[in-house]
């Protein structure tokens, strides 16, 4: 949900190593991991082959041979929410893991190794909000974008955005982008001029079953259609369709539960 995607032409954008701060990577951790690759294999046309094993069973969802999410085993012992987490790009995960904690945030997972794709750290802010941090080796992460069933934005949800966007900024290193209006509570987070990431804050709106947390988009051909398949599939619609100058957007969540958005860019427009 960025200008800034890259002219990806129809086979999308082939992407190299990512800048610190970046989303990289999008990973979901799930009770029934063969159920849920079926949900997106039929919504998305992803394609799956094992990766690595360091957290348990995790596979690697591929989009014409190219990487672009992950889907984990969650131990059954283990009551987490269900939840797509972003994975933000760092040249040292020890670092910036130690940083997080220096803000008030903290990290739950790691830093630990990956096997030969790289390190990871899972943490959240301090309003308790998860995401991943990655230190690329051979997996650098999202290796695909611009084409349906890719991830094309990242936005927190959270309380508010100053004390939020601060930590991020510190921790990160984050631009922030002035505000377009002042009846929104909106932050879009930038690399090197480049709009990467959105906090929102919602106030009390925040749904009562969910803090503060991050949202994954997802690109569609027809929102609509789109729509009409994640029902199908045993997902649920959470909202209407709503239009923006980003195009057609609407909530919807998997048959375990997981929150995600899909968008339809404006035609002729890359995401």
């Amino acid at each position: 949900m960025t200008e800034a995607g890259g002219s990806a032409d129809r086979n999308g954008e082939a992407h190299a190593r990512y800048a610190p701060g970046t989303p990289c990577w999008v990973s979901l951790m799930v009770h029934g991991v063969a159920a849920t690759q079926e949900f997106y294999s039929e919504l998305f046309g992803w394609e799956f082959q094992p990766g690595p094993q360091q957290l348990g069973p995790y596979v690697r969802a591929l989009l014409d041979g190219r990487e672009v999410a992950g889907i984990g085993q969650l131990p059954p012992d283990r009551h987490l929410p269900i939840a797509w987490t972003p994975y933000l790009a760092s040249d040292d995960v020890d670092l910036t893991a130690e940083t997080a904690r220096m803000c008030g945030g903290t990290i739950g997972v790691g830093p630990l190794d990956a096997a030969e794709a790289g390190r990871m750290a899972i943490g959240s802010d301090p309003s308790g909000a998860v995401f991943g941090i990655w230190q690329a080796s051979a997996h650098l992460g999202t290796g695909l974008t611009g084409v349906p069933g890719t991830p094309v934005w990242n936005e927190l949800v959270t309380f508010e955005t100053e004390n939020t966007a601060k930590f991020y900024e510190t921790v990160f290193g984050y631009e922030e982008e002035p505000r377009a209006s002042a009846d929104e509570d909106r932050v879009v987070l930038r690399v090197g001029g480049r709009p990467v990431a959105g906090v929102r804050g919602v106030g009390h709106a925040l749904p009562h079953d969910r803090g503060p947390h991050w949202m994954t988009y997802f690109q569609v051909a027809d929102v609509d259609a789109a729509l009409t398949r994640v029902a199908e599939l045993g997902g649920r619609v959470l909202g209407p369709v709503r239009d923006s100058a980003f195009g057609r957007m609407a909530a919807v969540c998997d048959p375990e539960g997981a929150r995600f958005s899909l968008l339809q860019p404006p035609d002729g427009a890359p995401a």
